[in-house]
């Protein structure tokens, strides 16, 4: 490899580092998406727009669109079930378009995306291990606007973005089971205190409470701590 090759990926790898550690800085999962679009414009040659399309129960959303043209185009995909974002999560593959108009994988899409001044796309799949996340797409006005350079420099930034992502929706599911522990011991001290029993007897007290009224448990002691009443 030239010296010339060497250094920039050298400086690719400097740049990925830097990402990944600004990620992992994110509070929440929010933001963490919204700095990964915001870093894919900013670091993938060529890409204009960028958006990620989040699997979710067997359905495909997109979250943080730099802009309204990603969250048009993606709903394109999901209406017609087809498209490299979609082909990305259900594949597990990446795919770089360089003419989505003229691309015959997806008839009905492409010219759709075409009408609407999309011409490239590079999709990458967004996992960790064999859990697909979803998928991270960047658009382009110009044809060819993604090189293979571009698509294996963009493969790695897709990773630390799937790495970033996945330690952002842990944490905020920890933070879930925090705050619903917290809020059912908190509802537990109460009744304890007003009907004279042990933590035992609290608990199924809500948990009574919760099947009577086929809810969460923590709703319920969510429910008892705001209002002040059993």
């Amino acid at each position: 490899m030239r010296a010339t090759d060497d250094d920039g990926f050298r400086g690719l790898a400097e740049t990925l580092g830097g990402i990944a550690r600004t990620l992992q800085a994110e509070p929440d999962v929010e933001t963490t998406l919204q700095a990964i679009v915001k870093a894919a414009v900013d670091y993938v040659g060529g890409a204009e727009h960028a958006g990620i399309s989040l699997a979710e129960h067997r359905k495909i959303r997109t979250v943080a669109p730099t802009s309204a043209l990603v969250e048009t185009i993606d709903q394109l995909q999901y209406d017609f079930h087809e498209g490299p974002c979609v082909d990305a999560i259900t594949e597990h593959q990446t795919y770089r378009v360089g003419d989505v108009g003229k691309e015959a994988r997806w008839p009905a899409f492409g010219p759709a995306a075409a009408d609407h001044g999309i011409r490239s796309m590079l999709s990458f799949r967004l996992f960790v291990t064999d859990w697909t996340i979803g998928a991270l797409n960047l658009y382009s006005s110009r044809v060819n606007a993604f090189g293979q350079r571009t698509e294996e420099e963009g493969q790695l930034f897709a990773t630390h973005a799937a790495i970033a992502l996945m330690g952002a929706q842990r944490e905020a599911q920890l933070g879930v089971a925090i705050e619903s522990r917290d809020i059912i011991s908190t509802a537990k001290g109460m009744l304890m205190e007003r009907h004279d029993v042990d933590a035992a007897r609290a608990f199924r007290m809500l948990v009574e409470a919760s099947q009577a009224a086929n809810i969460k448990l923590h709703e319920v002691a969510t429910w008892l701590v705001e209002k002040r009443a059993v």
